[in-house]
């Protein structure tokens, strides 16, 4: 029997897509995916976030993705998630196909709790 040595939390993962600049349905796909890998890799790596990250990991890892108009307002909603304490990541294309070298195309917010998330991404609207 699986017993659960830390208190659960409702954990989510959401990923913020720039609306501003042009990209297909599966290179926002791929952003998408390296924002969730990037935010994963992260939460693993931390100490302090395991437990977070294993409420996420056994409930289901919902994640939700949101649109943003601008990069600096993507930009400024990482630097907000960053001040509280939230796992981050802003992804950066590599040029290769659609976009310019170094666009930045999302940003990754947790897995973390969702009340801390919802503080900041509630104006947002899916995409």
């Amino acid at each position: 029997m699986f017993v659960r040595a830390w208190p659960v939390e409702s954990c989510k993962m959401v990923i913020v897509v720039r609306t501003d600049i042009v990209m297909g349905k599966g290179k926002v796909a791929a952003q998408c995916a390296h924002a969730a890998l990037e935010c994963y890799r992260k939460a693993v790596a931390s100490p302090k976030k395991q437990y977070m990250f294993k409420d996420w990991l056994y409930t289901g890892q919902p994640k939700v993705v949101l649109r943003i108009s601008s990069e600096e307002q993507l930009l400024d909603l990482a630097y907000r998630a960053k001040k509280v304490g939230l796992t981050t990541a802003t992804i950066r294309d590599a040029g290769r196909t659609q976009l310019e070298p170094g666009t930045i195309t999302v940003l990754g917010i947790g897995p973390g709790p969702i009340a801390e998330i919802n503080n900041i991404t509630s104006h947002l609207k899916l995409l």
